[in-house]
């Protein structure tokens, strides 16, 4: 949907779909805007700009954690009351960032930042979904998913400039007068919305769930970040893996669980949620891992490290178009696994990167590694969802929108976890050192990220995209 077309149903209707879309852009933005200023942040809070990953990694951890519940956390208590709250706790999260004067207190602000994250999108969604006609909302959808193409388009570029003319401070505080607006607009314009059917939330696996995702992520980031000795991880992974099989054996016994094992009756969901989680865990780790290698092994400015990201944006809004002409002609299957292998080969070949190279060389293996890229999301995405019925929809939307935060979380925490090996083997003593450790960790998390190509080799090889792949809003692909 166009703004022409935006504006020609009613003005409250139109009011809602630039209210959801700011929300949406609010959350992509800063999900990316953080990734160039991460070495001046580390600078200031007298950290290491290679342990600075525990920063991303709990704002995907927390959205991930929030997703499943809120739905249910929407309809119990209503979308006005719930949207703004959201938007409270996003802009009181930045300030808490901003005022952080160690890395524990900014992580722990990202936690509240995520908090109002992880609702913005499912609660606005969910809004457009009650209030827009079934006919129009396709298009409700696509209008508000522009900005989740344009916040990580600017995200980087942005945080980059910002660090380097002002302070990495102000990449937070620019959400507060944002923030306060869209208070103002939510009170006047967001619906009051509840579900007719007060379901029970099942609280007591929500609480599985969520304990094994932390501490799934936890014992990744332990080797790296929390210095945990190898028994200690060992420990907290076990005890996160026994919590998650226990939420799938009790959902199986449970009349309303969570998620239900039902979904993964449908081969395509199941494949298609495996393959995800497996594939983002390698090329989630890209848009913390590229920033850092520029700035503290190649010497590049936050501004100069920032507008290097902007070819994988570009790419990847270039390449929507030829998606569903792709998958029409070869099937999921063929563009899957070929396309997997070459996401993972383009993310190994940073690590021929070096000091005197051609700038062309490194804006070329972005722009292919962004095309490919986001090739892999609209297709993932779109098979996962692609033969669900409509009692299925919501509850498989909300488990794929949390696999894509959980991936994006273990992603970076595993790419953490593996620099530090590597820079315990090479050193840190001098840039050199630590280039050795950012090329090894690259051709590492391209070989995970090719090993998950054998998952999608499953999918049946007659399935086709029938109809145009859906427009994405989950602000992951």
């Amino acid at each position: 949907m166009t703004p022409e077309a935006a504006t020609a149903v009613d003005p409250s209707r139109k009011s809602l779909l630039w209210l959801v879309a700011v929300g949406f852009f609010m959350q992509t933005l800063d999900a990316t805007i953080i990734n160039t200023a991460l070495p001046a942040m580390a600078a200031s809070l007298n950290v290491s700009p290679l342990r600075m990953q525990s920063v991303v990694v709990a704002y995907a951890l927390t959205m991930a954690m929030l997703i499943p519940a809120s739905g249910w956390i929407a309809d119990r208590f209503g979308t006005r009351r719930i949207f703004f709250a959201a938007i409270v706790l996003f802009a009181a999260g930045s300030v808490l960032c901003a005022l952080s004067q160690g890395l524990g207190q900014l992580v722990a602000a990202r936690v509240v930042q995520g908090l109002g994250g992880a609702l913005l999108l499912p609660v606005g969604r969910l809004a457009l979904l009650r209030t827009v006609p079934r006919g129009e909302f396709l298009q409700a959808m696509s209008f508000v998913a522009i900005p989740g193409l344009i916040g990580p388009l600017l995200g980087p570029t942005l945080g980059g400039w910002l660090v380097q003319y002002a302070s990495w401070h102000w990449i937070f505080l620019i959400n507060v007068p944002v923030g306060l607006a869209g208070c103002i607009a939510t009170l006047k314009y967001m619906p009051d919305l509840r579900g007719a059917i007060q379901k029970r939330f099942d609280s007591v696996g929500y609480a599985m769930l969520a304990f094994g995702m932390v501490a799934i992520s936890l014992a990744l980031d332990g080797v790296s970040e929390l210095g945990l000795r190898q028994g200690g991880v060992m420990v907290v992974l076990i005890f996160g893996f026994a919590s998650v099989v226990a939420y799938w054996l009790r959902a199986a016994r449970t009349p309303e669980p969570l998620f239900a094992p039902s979904l993964f009756g449908v081969p395509t969901l199941s494949i298609g949620l495996i393959g995800n989680l497996f594939s983002r865990l390698g090329s989630s780790c890209m848009p913390f891992l590229v920033p850092l290698l520029l700035q503290v092994s190649m010497g590049y400015s936050p501004v100069r490290a920032g507008l290097m990201m902007l070819p994988i944006a570009l790419a990847g809004m270039a390449m929507k178009r030829f998606a569903t002409p792709l998958i029409t002609r070869h099937g999921y299957r063929k563009v899957l696994v070929v396309n997997t292998v070459l996401v993972g080969c383009t993310m190994a070949s940073f690590g021929l990167t070096a000091p005197g190279q051609p700038m062309a060389l490194h804006v070329l293996q972005l722009l292919a590694f962004g095309a490919v890229n986001s090739l892999q999301f609209t297709a993932m995405n779109t098979i996962t969802l692609k033969d669900l019925d409509g009692s299925m929809a919501s509850s498989g939307n909300s488990l794929l929108s949390m696999v894509q935060m959980l991936a994006m979380s273990l992603g970076v925490a595993a790419a953490g976890a593996v620099l530090a090996g590597y820079n315990g083997i090479f050193g840190t003593e001098t840039a050199a050192h630590t280039l050795d450790a950012f090329q090894a960790t690259f051709a590492s998390m391209g070989l995970i990220t090719v090993a998950s190509a054998l998952i999608f080799w499953h999918l049946p090889a007659e399935v086709r995209a029938a109809q145009p792949a859906q427009p994405e809003v989950s602000g992951q692909g």
